[in-house]
Protein backbone atom coordinates (compact mmCIF):
# COMPACT_ATOMS: atom_id res chain seq x y z
CA UNK A 1 0.00 0.00 0.00
CA UNK A 2 1.60 3.24 -1.02
CA UNK A 3 1.88 6.17 1.63
CA UNK A 4 -0.58 8.91 0.56
CA UNK A 5 -2.78 6.78 -1.79
CA UNK A 6 -6.28 6.46 -0.87
CA UNK A 7 -7.48 4.58 -4.33
CA UNK A 8 -5.27 1.45 -3.04
CA UNK A 9 -6.53 1.95 0.49
CA UNK A 10 -9.22 -0.93 1.32
CA UNK A 11 -9.71 -2.34 4.93
CA UNK A 12 -9.18 -1.67 8.58
CA UNK A 13 -8.26 -3.77 11.13
CA UNK A 14 -10.52 -3.92 14.28
CA UNK A 15 -8.56 -5.55 17.32
CA UNK A 16 -11.63 -5.81 19.22
CA UNK A 17 -11.99 -5.99 23.32
CA UNK A 18 -9.14 -8.46 24.03
CA UNK A 19 -6.77 -10.51 21.87
CA UNK A 20 -6.93 -13.80 24.29
CA UNK A 21 -8.88 -16.52 22.56
CA UNK A 22 -10.53 -17.98 25.48
CA UNK A 23 -12.20 -14.56 26.29
CA UNK A 24 -12.95 -13.99 22.67
CA UNK A 25 -15.51 -17.31 22.85
CA UNK A 26 -16.95 -15.85 26.02
CA UNK A 27 -17.14 -12.57 24.46
CA UNK A 28 -19.24 -13.94 21.65
CA UNK A 29 -21.54 -15.96 24.02
CA UNK A 30 -22.10 -12.81 25.99
CA UNK A 31 -22.23 -10.08 22.99
CA UNK A 32 -25.31 -12.62 21.24
CA UNK A 33 -27.15 -13.13 24.40
CA UNK A 34 -27.33 -9.45 25.18
CA UNK A 35 -28.17 -8.86 21.22
CA UNK A 36 -30.89 -11.50 21.19
CA UNK A 37 -32.59 -9.85 24.40
CA UNK A 38 -32.17 -6.52 23.18
CA UNK A 39 -33.49 -6.99 19.89
CA UNK A 40 -36.74 -9.40 21.36
CA UNK A 41 -37.21 -6.97 24.47
CA UNK A 42 -37.28 -3.55 22.70
CA UNK A 43 -39.55 -5.76 19.90
CA UNK A 44 -42.17 -6.49 22.50
CA UNK A 45 -42.23 -2.96 23.84
CA UNK A 46 -43.21 -1.65 20.28
CA UNK A 47 -46.08 -4.59 19.71
CA UNK A 48 -47.37 -4.02 23.02
CA UNK A 49 -48.05 0.04 22.26
CA UNK A 50 -48.56 -0.59 18.63
CA UNK A 51 -51.38 -3.22 19.67
CA UNK A 52 -52.57 -1.48 23.07
CA UNK A 53 -55.08 1.54 21.70
CA UNK A 54 -54.58 2.77 25.85
CA UNK A 55 -50.87 3.62 24.68
CA UNK A 56 -51.59 5.76 21.60
CA UNK A 57 -50.19 8.75 23.57
CA UNK A 58 -47.29 11.26 22.97
CA UNK A 59 -45.20 9.43 25.53
CA UNK A 60 -45.53 5.80 24.24
CA UNK A 61 -45.08 7.13 20.72
CA UNK A 62 -41.69 8.32 21.85
CA UNK A 63 -40.83 4.92 23.46
CA UNK A 64 -41.66 3.01 20.49
CA UNK A 65 -39.20 5.66 19.00
CA UNK A 66 -36.54 4.84 21.26
CA UNK A 67 -37.07 0.81 20.74
CA UNK A 68 -36.08 0.75 17.58
CA UNK A 69 -33.24 3.08 17.23
CA UNK A 70 -32.02 1.14 20.08
CA UNK A 71 -32.59 -2.45 17.90
CA UNK A 72 -30.77 0.00 15.38
CA UNK A 73 -28.13 1.22 17.69
CA UNK A 74 -27.11 -2.48 18.83
CA UNK A 75 -27.31 -4.22 15.32
CA UNK A 76 -24.69 -1.47 13.92
CA UNK A 77 -22.03 -2.55 15.53
CA UNK A 78 -22.69 -6.33 17.52
CA UNK A 79 -23.38 -8.40 14.40
CA UNK A 80 -20.25 -7.27 12.72
CA UNK A 81 -18.38 -8.20 15.80
CA UNK A 82 -20.30 -11.67 16.45
CA UNK A 83 -19.02 -12.07 12.87
CA UNK A 84 -14.88 -11.32 13.60
CA UNK A 85 -14.92 -13.12 16.35
CA UNK A 86 -16.58 -16.60 14.68
CA UNK A 87 -14.50 -16.11 11.66
CA UNK A 88 -11.19 -15.37 13.42
CA UNK A 89 -10.90 -11.87 11.28
CA UNK A 90 -10.21 -8.29 12.41
CA UNK A 91 -10.93 -7.08 8.50
CA UNK A 92 -13.51 -4.63 7.87
CA UNK A 93 -13.76 -3.18 4.34
CA UNK A 94 -13.19 0.67 3.75
CA UNK A 95 -16.56 1.07 2.93
CA UNK A 96 -18.29 -1.52 5.45
CA UNK A 97 -16.47 0.79 8.21
CA UNK A 98 -17.60 4.41 6.82
CA UNK A 99 -21.31 2.59 6.73
CA UNK A 100 -21.07 1.46 10.28
CA UNK A 101 -19.44 5.10 11.00
CA UNK A 102 -22.56 6.81 9.41
CA UNK A 103 -25.23 4.71 10.95
CA UNK A 104 -23.74 4.38 14.24
CA UNK A 105 -23.94 8.64 14.22
CA UNK A 106 -27.62 8.67 13.02
CA UNK A 107 -28.48 5.92 15.55
CA UNK A 108 -26.28 8.08 18.67
CA UNK A 109 -27.83 10.87 17.52
CA UNK A 110 -31.85 9.68 17.40
CA UNK A 111 -31.11 8.01 20.85
CA UNK A 112 -30.17 11.92 22.17
CA UNK A 113 -32.90 13.51 20.40
CA UNK A 114 -35.76 11.22 21.59
CA UNK A 115 -34.75 11.36 25.53
CA UNK A 116 -35.06 15.34 25.01
CA UNK A 117 -38.05 15.00 23.30
CA UNK A 118 -39.16 12.79 26.18
CA UNK A 119 -37.98 15.18 29.22
CA UNK A 120 -39.72 17.47 26.74
CA UNK A 121 -42.94 15.58 26.90
CA UNK A 122 -42.79 14.86 30.63
CA UNK A 123 -42.09 18.84 31.60
CA UNK A 124 -45.27 19.69 29.08
CA UNK A 125 -47.64 17.22 31.27
CA UNK A 126 -46.35 17.62 34.68
CA UNK A 127 -46.03 21.94 34.76
CA UNK A 128 -48.87 22.44 31.74
CA UNK A 129 -51.09 19.46 32.01
CA UNK A 130 -54.38 21.44 31.22
CA UNK A 131 -52.75 22.67 27.69
CA UNK A 132 -50.77 19.03 27.31
CA UNK A 133 -53.21 17.97 24.90
CA UNK A 134 -53.41 21.08 22.86
CA UNK A 135 -49.37 21.29 22.66
CA UNK A 136 -48.31 17.50 22.26
CA UNK A 137 -50.26 16.59 19.63
CA UNK A 138 -49.66 13.89 17.11
CA UNK A 139 -48.70 16.28 14.24
CA UNK A 140 -45.78 17.80 16.71
CA UNK A 141 -44.80 14.45 17.44
CA UNK A 142 -43.37 13.14 14.14
CA UNK A 143 -42.57 16.61 13.12
CA UNK A 144 -40.12 16.54 15.52
CA UNK A 145 -38.93 13.04 15.38
CA UNK A 146 -38.49 13.86 11.14
CA UNK A 147 -36.88 16.93 12.06
CA UNK A 148 -34.32 15.10 14.99
CA UNK A 149 -33.72 12.40 11.93
CA UNK A 150 -33.02 14.87 8.81
CA UNK A 151 -30.83 16.92 10.97
CA UNK A 152 -28.93 13.99 12.33
CA UNK A 153 -28.60 12.73 9.07
CA UNK A 154 -27.33 15.56 6.86
CA UNK A 155 -24.65 15.62 10.17
CA UNK A 156 -23.54 12.21 9.67
CA UNK A 157 -23.32 12.63 5.84
CA UNK A 158 -21.00 15.62 6.06
CA UNK A 159 -18.77 13.63 8.52
CA UNK A 160 -18.38 10.56 5.63
CA UNK A 161 -17.61 13.22 3.19
CA UNK A 162 -15.26 14.75 5.27
CA UNK A 163 -13.11 11.45 5.98
CA UNK A 164 -13.60 10.40 2.06
CA UNK A 165 -11.29 13.74 2.00
CA UNK A 166 -8.84 11.78 4.19
CA UNK A 167 -5.63 9.86 2.86
CA UNK A 168 -4.89 6.54 4.94
CA UNK A 169 -1.38 5.23 4.75
CA UNK A 170 -0.19 2.71 7.70
CA UNK A 171 -1.34 1.70 11.15
CA UNK A 172 -5.13 0.84 9.57
CA UNK A 173 -5.64 -0.81 13.41
CA UNK A 174 -8.83 0.47 15.07
CA UNK A 175 -8.29 0.13 19.10
CA UNK A 176 -11.77 -1.00 19.13
CA UNK A 177 -14.76 -3.94 18.81
CA UNK A 178 -16.63 -1.35 16.18
CA UNK A 179 -15.50 1.96 13.76
CA UNK A 180 -15.65 4.92 15.95
CA UNK A 181 -15.16 8.05 13.85
CA UNK A 182 -12.52 9.78 16.23
CA UNK A 183 -10.27 7.10 15.81
CA UNK A 184 -11.10 6.51 12.18
CA UNK A 185 -9.80 10.33 12.14
CA UNK A 186 -6.27 9.46 14.38
CA UNK A 187 -5.31 7.36 11.38
CA UNK A 188 -5.34 9.39 9.07
CA UNK A 189 -1.87 10.61 7.38
CA UNK A 190 -3.02 14.19 5.65
CA UNK A 191 -4.68 17.04 7.25
CA UNK A 192 -7.69 16.78 9.64
CA UNK A 193 -7.99 20.13 11.19
CA UNK A 194 -11.30 20.35 9.12
CA UNK A 195 -12.74 16.72 10.62
CA UNK A 196 -11.76 17.40 14.06
CA UNK A 197 -13.17 21.57 14.52
CA UNK A 198 -16.56 19.89 12.51
CA UNK A 199 -16.36 17.18 15.19
CA UNK A 200 -16.09 19.39 18.07
CA UNK A 201 -18.40 21.52 16.66
CA UNK A 202 -21.05 18.33 15.86
CA UNK A 203 -20.67 17.42 19.55
CA UNK A 204 -21.46 20.71 20.94
CA UNK A 205 -24.69 21.10 18.96
CA UNK A 206 -25.64 17.43 18.39
CA UNK A 207 -25.32 16.22 21.96
CA UNK A 208 -24.85 19.19 24.31
CA UNK A 209 -27.83 21.08 23.08
CA UNK A 210 -30.37 17.70 23.57
CA UNK A 211 -28.91 17.43 27.07
CA UNK A 212 -29.20 20.81 28.14
CA UNK A 213 -32.95 20.19 26.73
CA UNK A 214 -33.34 17.60 29.59
CA UNK A 215 -32.21 19.15 32.43
CA UNK A 216 -33.68 22.07 31.51
CA UNK A 217 -36.82 19.74 31.17
CA UNK A 218 -36.49 18.18 34.80
CA UNK A 219 -35.10 21.16 36.50
CA UNK A 220 -38.28 22.95 35.76
CA UNK A 221 -39.93 19.48 36.74
CA UNK A 222 -38.50 19.60 39.55
CA UNK A 223 -39.77 23.23 40.63
CA UNK A 224 -43.09 22.30 39.67
CA UNK A 225 -43.02 19.39 42.22
CA UNK A 226 -41.79 21.79 45.15
CA UNK A 227 -45.02 24.02 44.93
CA UNK A 228 -47.02 20.92 45.25
CA UNK A 229 -48.43 20.61 48.71
CA UNK A 230 -49.63 17.18 48.71
CA UNK A 231 -47.27 14.32 48.59
CA UNK A 232 -49.56 11.79 46.94
CA UNK A 233 -49.47 14.29 43.89
CA UNK A 234 -45.64 14.93 44.06
CA UNK A 235 -45.10 10.69 44.05
CA UNK A 236 -48.06 10.65 41.35
CA UNK A 237 -46.27 13.58 39.16
CA UNK A 238 -43.07 12.02 39.43
CA UNK A 239 -43.68 8.24 39.10
CA UNK A 240 -45.18 9.21 35.35
CA UNK A 241 -41.51 10.24 34.47
CA UNK A 242 -38.91 7.94 36.58
CA UNK A 243 -38.33 5.55 34.15
CA UNK A 244 -37.27 8.17 31.81
CA UNK A 245 -35.13 9.69 34.40
CA UNK A 246 -33.68 6.24 34.43
CA UNK A 247 -32.95 5.73 31.22
CA UNK A 248 -31.40 8.95 30.88
CA UNK A 249 -28.94 8.74 33.74
CA UNK A 250 -28.09 5.65 31.88
CA UNK A 251 -27.16 6.50 28.95
CA UNK A 252 -26.00 9.93 29.46
CA UNK A 253 -23.80 8.69 32.65
CA UNK A 254 -22.24 5.77 30.60
CA UNK A 255 -21.26 8.24 27.90
CA UNK A 256 -19.95 10.44 30.19
CA UNK A 257 -17.62 7.60 31.76
CA UNK A 258 -16.52 7.11 27.84
CA UNK A 259 -15.46 10.34 28.00
CA UNK A 260 -13.36 10.86 30.79
CA UNK A 261 -12.22 7.30 31.22
CA UNK A 262 -10.69 8.32 27.34
CA UNK A 263 -9.40 11.32 28.70
CA UNK A 264 -8.23 11.15 32.15
CA UNK A 265 -6.65 6.81 31.42
CA UNK A 266 -5.65 7.00 27.99
CA UNK A 267 -5.84 3.34 26.97
CA UNK A 268 -7.44 2.61 24.13
CA UNK A 269 -8.38 -0.47 25.27
CA UNK A 270 -10.26 0.17 28.59
CA UNK A 271 -11.87 2.98 26.87
CA UNK A 272 -13.65 0.37 24.47
CA UNK A 273 -14.78 -1.78 27.24
CA UNK A 274 -16.02 1.55 28.66
CA UNK A 275 -18.16 2.16 25.59
CA UNK A 276 -19.77 -1.36 25.75
CA UNK A 277 -22.08 0.04 28.46
CA UNK A 278 -23.73 3.23 25.99
CA UNK A 279 -23.86 0.94 23.14
CA UNK A 280 -24.41 -2.69 24.56
CA UNK A 281 -25.73 -2.25 27.90
CA UNK A 282 -27.88 0.60 27.70
CA UNK A 283 -30.07 -0.38 25.03
CA UNK A 284 -30.82 -4.17 26.74
CA UNK A 285 -31.88 -2.58 30.05
CA UNK A 286 -34.01 -0.12 28.29
CA UNK A 287 -36.95 -2.35 27.65
CA UNK A 288 -36.53 -3.91 31.41
CA UNK A 289 -36.44 -0.58 32.80
CA UNK A 290 -39.48 0.69 31.00
CA UNK A 291 -41.41 -2.69 31.64
CA UNK A 292 -40.89 -3.25 35.69
CA UNK A 293 -41.38 0.98 36.27
CA UNK A 294 -44.27 1.41 34.78
CA UNK A 295 -48.04 -0.49 35.13
CA UNK A 296 -49.09 0.42 31.67
CA UNK A 297 -46.92 -0.83 30.05
CA UNK A 298 -46.61 -4.32 32.23
CA UNK A 299 -50.33 -4.36 31.26
CA UNK A 300 -49.64 -4.12 27.96
CA UNK A 301 -47.10 -6.61 27.80
CA UNK A 302 -49.11 -8.76 29.76
CA UNK A 303 -52.32 -8.61 27.01
CA UNK A 304 -49.91 -9.46 24.41
CA UNK A 305 -48.48 -12.50 25.82
CA UNK A 306 -51.74 -13.46 26.89
CA UNK A 307 -52.91 -12.91 23.08
CA UNK A 308 -49.86 -14.74 21.51
CA UNK A 309 -50.38 -17.69 24.26
CA UNK A 310 -54.06 -18.25 22.67
CA UNK A 311 -53.06 -17.79 19.63
CA UNK A 312 -50.60 -20.62 19.84
CA UNK A 313 -53.31 -22.76 21.24
CA UNK A 314 -56.01 -22.22 19.27
CA UNK A 315 -53.81 -22.66 15.91
CA UNK A 316 -53.44 -27.09 16.40
CA UNK A 317 -57.16 -26.55 17.37
CA UNK A 318 -57.44 -24.90 14.11
CA UNK A 319 -55.58 -26.84 11.79
CA UNK A 320 -57.16 -29.95 13.17
CA UNK A 321 -60.72 -28.50 12.05
CA UNK A 322 -59.62 -27.57 8.58
CA UNK A 323 -57.95 -31.01 8.30
CA UNK A 324 -61.60 -32.74 9.38
CA UNK A 325 -63.72 -30.22 6.89
CA UNK A 326 -60.70 -31.51 3.74
CA UNK A 327 -62.00 -34.96 3.29
CA UNK A 328 -65.66 -34.01 3.65
CA UNK A 329 -65.97 -31.06 1.38
CA UNK A 330 -64.10 -33.51 -1.18
CA UNK A 331 -66.26 -36.53 -0.64
CA UNK A 332 -68.98 -34.28 -1.48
Amino acid sequence: MEAGNQTKFSEFFLLGLSEDSELQCLFFGLFLSTYLVTVLGNLLIILAISSDSHLHTPMYFFLSNLSFVDICFITTTVPKMLVNIQTQSKVISYIGCLTQVFFFMIFAGMENFILSLMAYDRFVAICHPLHYTVIINARLCVLLVLISGVIIFWASLLHILLITGLNFCTGTEIPHFFCELAQIIKLACSDTLLNNIFLYMATVLLAMFPLSGVLVSYSQIVSSLMKMASAGAKYKAFSTCGSHLSVVSLFYGTALGVCLSSTVIHASQRSSIASVMYTVVTPMLNPFIYSLRNKDMKGALRRLICRAASCALLWPLVSGLNALHGPQSQMS
